[in-house]
Protein backbone atom coordinates (compact mmCIF):
# COMPACT_ATOMS: atom_id res chain seq x y z
CA UNK A 1 0.00 0.00 0.00
CA UNK A 2 1.68 3.14 -1.15
CA UNK A 3 1.81 6.11 1.93
CA UNK A 4 -0.78 9.11 0.53
CA UNK A 5 1.00 11.52 -1.54
CA UNK A 6 2.26 14.95 0.81
CA UNK A 7 0.42 17.87 0.00
CA UNK A 8 2.16 20.76 -0.59
CA UNK A 9 1.74 24.07 1.17
CA UNK A 10 -0.15 26.70 -1.07
CA UNK A 11 1.95 29.71 -1.62
CA UNK A 12 0.95 32.94 0.18
CA UNK A 13 0.00 34.85 -2.86
CA UNK A 14 1.68 38.75 -3.17
CA UNK A 15 -0.31 41.87 -4.30
CA UNK A 16 -1.60 41.40 -7.40
CA UNK A 17 -0.89 43.65 -10.63
CA UNK A 18 -4.35 46.20 -10.15
CA UNK A 19 -3.31 46.61 -6.42
CA UNK A 20 0.82 47.29 -7.83
CA UNK A 21 -0.63 49.58 -10.15
CA UNK A 22 -3.18 51.31 -7.67
CA UNK A 23 -0.45 52.00 -5.72
CA UNK A 24 2.01 53.70 -8.07
CA UNK A 25 -1.17 55.67 -9.29
CA UNK A 26 -1.71 57.62 -5.24
CA UNK A 27 1.88 57.30 -3.93
CA UNK A 28 2.50 60.79 -5.33
CA UNK A 29 -0.93 61.77 -3.89
CA UNK A 30 0.48 60.81 -0.85
CA UNK A 31 3.80 62.53 -0.87
CA UNK A 32 2.40 65.77 -2.33
CA UNK A 33 -0.10 65.48 0.88
CA UNK A 34 3.09 65.34 3.12
CA UNK A 35 4.73 68.14 1.49
CA UNK A 36 1.62 70.11 1.61
CA UNK A 37 1.24 70.32 5.81
CA UNK A 38 2.18 73.59 7.13
CA UNK A 39 4.81 74.30 8.97
CA UNK A 40 4.30 75.51 12.29
CA UNK A 41 4.56 78.89 13.08
CA UNK A 42 7.30 80.69 15.09
CA UNK A 43 7.16 82.18 18.51
CA UNK A 44 7.29 86.12 17.78
CA UNK A 45 10.46 87.56 19.57
CA UNK A 46 9.04 88.66 22.84
CA UNK A 47 9.21 92.76 23.82
CA UNK A 48 10.74 94.68 26.36
CA UNK A 49 11.29 98.25 27.44
CA UNK A 50 13.67 100.15 25.54
CA UNK A 51 15.06 101.66 28.65
CA UNK A 52 15.73 105.29 29.28
CA UNK A 53 19.18 105.04 27.46
CA UNK A 54 18.20 104.89 23.65
CA UNK A 55 21.19 107.78 21.97
CA UNK A 56 19.44 111.28 22.00
CA UNK A 57 22.00 111.50 19.10
CA UNK A 58 23.73 108.88 16.60
CA UNK A 59 27.17 108.55 17.02
CA UNK A 60 29.14 109.57 13.67
CA UNK A 61 30.38 105.97 13.91
CA UNK A 62 27.58 103.60 14.12
CA UNK A 63 28.69 100.54 12.28
CA UNK A 64 28.88 97.23 13.49
CA UNK A 65 32.30 97.00 15.38
CA UNK A 66 31.21 99.11 18.96
CA UNK A 67 35.00 97.74 19.44
CA UNK A 68 36.32 101.02 17.78
CA UNK A 69 34.82 104.98 18.23
CA UNK A 70 36.40 106.28 14.86
CA UNK A 71 39.97 106.51 15.65
CA UNK A 72 39.92 105.20 18.74
CA UNK A 73 40.23 101.46 19.99
CA UNK A 74 38.46 99.89 23.61
CA UNK A 75 40.43 97.36 25.49
CA UNK A 76 37.89 97.28 28.64
CA UNK A 77 35.56 94.19 29.03
CA UNK A 78 35.48 90.67 27.02
CA UNK A 79 35.51 90.88 23.19
CA UNK A 80 32.53 88.94 21.67
CA UNK A 81 29.99 88.72 18.52
CA UNK A 82 26.21 88.46 19.16
CA UNK A 83 24.70 87.34 15.97
CA UNK A 84 21.64 86.32 14.74
CA UNK A 85 19.04 85.26 12.17
CA UNK A 86 15.61 87.58 11.68
CA UNK A 87 12.51 85.87 10.06
CA UNK A 88 9.01 85.73 10.01
CA UNK A 89 7.04 83.52 12.05
CA UNK A 90 7.14 81.46 8.65
CA UNK A 91 10.75 81.16 8.91
CA UNK A 92 11.44 83.89 6.32
CA UNK A 93 14.57 86.21 6.45
CA UNK A 94 13.44 89.51 6.79
CA UNK A 95 15.74 91.07 4.48
CA UNK A 96 16.69 94.65 3.87
CA UNK A 97 15.49 95.55 7.85
CA UNK A 98 17.52 97.12 10.08
CA UNK A 99 18.83 95.69 13.57
CA UNK A 100 20.50 98.31 16.25
CA UNK A 101 22.11 97.63 19.61
CA UNK A 102 23.20 99.61 22.37
CA UNK A 103 24.79 98.72 26.00
CA UNK A 104 26.74 100.45 28.52
CA UNK A 105 30.59 100.26 28.62
CA UNK A 106 32.17 98.06 30.73
CA UNK A 107 31.56 100.75 33.69
CA UNK A 108 28.34 100.19 33.45
CA UNK A 109 27.93 103.91 31.38
CA UNK A 110 25.78 104.62 28.37
CA UNK A 111 26.28 107.58 25.45
CA UNK A 112 23.38 109.23 27.18
CA UNK A 113 22.64 112.73 28.83
CA UNK A 114 20.73 111.03 31.52
CA UNK A 115 24.02 109.24 32.36
CA UNK A 116 26.30 112.18 32.78
CA UNK A 117 28.77 111.67 29.64
CA UNK A 118 30.93 109.22 32.17
CA UNK A 119 30.91 106.54 29.22
CA UNK A 120 34.13 105.48 27.54
CA UNK A 121 34.20 107.75 23.78
CA UNK A 122 36.37 104.64 22.82
CA UNK A 123 33.47 102.37 23.05
CA UNK A 124 30.98 102.92 20.22
CA UNK A 125 27.77 101.65 22.29
CA UNK A 126 25.41 101.92 19.74
CA UNK A 127 25.48 100.17 16.24
CA UNK A 128 23.42 99.09 13.70
CA UNK A 129 23.53 96.67 10.24
CA UNK A 130 21.04 95.66 7.85
CA UNK A 131 19.99 92.60 7.40
CA UNK A 132 20.63 90.41 4.23
CA UNK A 133 19.11 88.18 1.85
CA UNK A 134 20.00 84.98 4.54
CA UNK A 135 18.40 87.28 7.44
CA UNK A 136 21.55 87.35 9.41
CA UNK A 137 22.98 90.47 11.26
CA UNK A 138 26.36 90.44 13.68
CA UNK A 139 27.57 93.12 15.71
CA UNK A 140 31.28 93.08 17.40
CA UNK A 141 30.96 94.26 21.18
CA UNK A 142 31.57 93.23 24.73
CA UNK A 143 30.12 90.78 27.14
CA UNK A 144 27.48 92.66 28.49
CA UNK A 145 28.19 94.66 32.03
CA UNK A 146 26.11 95.03 35.07
CA UNK A 147 25.41 98.08 36.48
CA UNK A 148 23.11 98.85 39.32
CA UNK A 149 19.75 97.31 39.71
CA UNK A 150 20.21 95.41 35.77
CA UNK A 151 21.60 92.45 34.95
CA UNK A 152 23.86 92.14 31.81
CA UNK A 153 21.70 92.88 28.58
CA UNK A 154 22.18 94.15 24.97
CA UNK A 155 19.17 96.47 23.82
CA UNK A 156 18.13 95.60 20.69
CA UNK A 157 15.42 97.41 18.03
CA UNK A 158 14.53 96.04 14.64
CA UNK A 159 13.21 98.57 12.07
CA UNK A 160 11.89 97.46 8.55
CA UNK A 161 11.41 101.14 6.19
CA UNK A 162 9.43 103.52 8.96
CA UNK A 163 7.94 100.62 10.47
CA UNK A 164 9.64 99.50 14.12
CA UNK A 165 8.82 95.76 14.09
CA UNK A 166 10.61 95.12 17.44
CA UNK A 167 12.45 96.72 20.66
CA UNK A 168 13.61 94.13 23.33
CA UNK A 169 16.87 92.75 25.47
CA UNK A 170 19.22 89.85 25.05
CA UNK A 171 20.72 88.53 28.19
CA UNK A 172 23.77 86.23 29.13
CA UNK A 173 22.81 82.45 29.82
CA UNK A 174 24.11 81.26 33.56
CA UNK A 175 24.60 84.90 34.68
CA UNK A 176 23.86 85.28 38.58
CA UNK A 177 21.96 88.78 38.04
CA UNK A 178 19.00 87.06 36.14
CA UNK A 179 16.85 86.21 38.69
CA UNK A 180 16.97 89.54 40.54
CA UNK A 181 16.64 91.15 37.18
CA UNK A 182 12.92 92.60 37.41
CA UNK A 183 12.37 92.69 33.41
CA UNK A 184 14.14 88.90 32.85
CA UNK A 185 11.92 87.69 35.79
CA UNK A 186 9.11 89.06 34.07
CA UNK A 187 9.54 86.90 31.22
CA UNK A 188 7.29 83.52 30.80
CA UNK A 189 9.64 80.77 30.16
CA UNK A 190 9.82 80.57 26.30
CA UNK A 191 10.43 84.16 26.73
CA UNK A 192 13.32 83.16 28.55
CA UNK A 193 14.44 80.93 26.49
CA UNK A 194 14.85 83.22 23.24
CA UNK A 195 16.30 86.09 25.00
CA UNK A 196 18.53 84.85 26.90
CA UNK A 197 21.43 82.71 25.33
CA UNK A 198 25.03 81.35 26.38
CA UNK A 199 28.25 83.66 25.49
CA UNK A 200 30.49 80.86 24.69
CA UNK A 201 34.34 81.36 24.16
CA UNK A 202 36.05 80.96 21.14
CA UNK A 203 39.01 81.85 19.16
CA UNK A 204 38.19 85.69 19.41
CA UNK A 205 36.42 86.21 22.96
CA UNK A 206 33.02 85.17 23.64
CA UNK A 207 29.83 84.37 20.80
CA UNK A 208 26.39 84.56 21.16
CA UNK A 209 23.45 83.51 18.78
CA UNK A 210 20.00 84.89 19.10
CA UNK A 211 17.31 83.92 16.95
CA UNK A 212 14.56 87.08 16.42
CA UNK A 213 11.59 86.56 14.89
CA UNK A 214 9.53 89.40 13.67
CA UNK A 215 5.60 89.92 12.28
CA UNK A 216 6.99 91.71 9.20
Amino acid sequence: MRPPTPTRPHPSRGPSRRQIAAALVAAPWVWRSARAQPTPARRLTPAQTEGPFYPVALPTDRDHDLLHNGPLSYAQGTPAWVSGELTDPEGHPVAGAQVEIWQCDQQGHYHHPGDGGRADPAFQGFGRVSVGADGRWAFRTIRPAPYSGRTPHVHVKVRLGRHELLTTQLYVAGDPGNARDFLWRGLDEPGRAALTQPWVPSADGLRAHYALVVQA
